[in-house]
């Protein structure tokens, strides 16, 4: 089982343009309401395509209402924790020129009775040999403790922890040894600290990583592919995207890609990267934050690359 952990969920409305013009009066095509929270979506990614997963995640208002019912409407397994404040709204503005624009709200502080209902709700759904996906953004105000504190309740129940958050929550969640982690470039770059603007340099940062007690290493890259590194092995992959539609999410459906086949068989790792790879460029060509089913994922738009160029310098932010 993949359970998922989603600290601060939202409810995201995309609105499609041709462009997008700063003080201008603009009409946009019928908005895109969809349930959010990285967490939230990798669990949308597996549900549909037939992977066992359940989402915890705490909702609050009107928003959190709406979220919950967009959830169950789907078929979504998911926990829902309540808790005071209002679950967050994001708005996302995609132009038809593949520019995507965000705008995320804060989200609401959890108390700590709320921290300590979604451990007792984790301790009741995880059982030992199961993933634990920590995911996304976390609300105002919440410290490392409260992240270790959750890792180390994790710790007990004897599972594997993915984690792909950013920023100091990031930095934090190594101190509890995942088993894998999933940063993007910027996000690599807060980890060891430097610049990575090559493949070169991602391998040897994600190496510098994988030396401080992480098994898995993935590290999404955009429309410059993937690498993953290992303690057996280093792997880069590359995927196009004939019209990419929204990058919102894409990274979510990645991770759940390669926890699809990664968590069944530890040993293809091949297979989990092209899978991840497949997914995830399946999810750009999407609208909004729309997770992909099986009829959408096209394989024949990603490869591995056993010769990568080192030295090419890298263009996705």
């Amino acid at each position: 089982m993949i359970v998922t952990l989603t600290l601060n969920p939202s409810l995201d409305r995309t609105l499609e343009l041709d462009e997008l013009v700063p003080g201008g009066v603009l009409r946009t095509a019928e908005p895109t309401l969809e349930p959010g929270g990285k967490g939230v979506n990798v669990t949308r990614a597996l549900a549909a395509n037939g992977v066992a997963s359940i989402a915890v995640l705490p909702v609050g208002g009107g928003e959190g209402n709406e979220l919950r019912t967009l959830l169950e409407i789907a078929g979504v397994r998911a926990h829902f924790v309540p808790v005071g404040g209002r679950t967050r709204s994001n708005i996302t503005i995609a132009e038809r020129s593949g520019i995507v624009t965000k705008l995320n709200e804060p989200g609401c502080a959890l108390t700590s009775d709320d921290l300590a209902t979604l451990i007792r709700v984790l301790r009741t759904i995880v059982t030992a040999g199961d993933w634990v996906v920590m995911s996304g953004s976390v609300p105002p105000g919440f410290s490392a403790e409260q992240i270790t504190e959750i890792a180390d309740a994790l710790a007990t129940l004897e599972v594997s922890l993915a984690i792909d958050t950013s920023g100091d929550a990031l930095v934090a969640s190594l101190a509890a040894r995942p088993r894998l982690i999933k940063p993007n470039r910027e996000e690599l770059c807060e980890i060891v600290g430097t610049p990575v603007g090559s493949i070169a340099e991602v391998i040897s940062a994600a190496t510098e990583v994988r030396d401080r007690g992480i098994d898995v290493v993935l590290v999404s890259l955009g429309s410059d592919g993937a690498v993953l590194v290992t303690p057996d092995a280093t792997i880069v992959g590359e995927s196009r995207v004939e019209k990419p539609r929204s990058t919102v999410g894409a990274g979510d459906s990645f991770l759940a890609g390669f926890l699809s086949k990664f968590t069944r068989d530890e040993s293809d790792l091949e297979s989990a990267l092209l899978e991840a790879l497949a997914w995830g460029a399946a999810a750009t060509s999407l609208p909004g934050s729309a997770v992909p089913s099986p009829a959408d994922i096209d394989y024949s738009h990603v490869r591995l690359v056993w010769q990568p160029d080192l030295d090419r310098p890298l263009v996705a932010g």
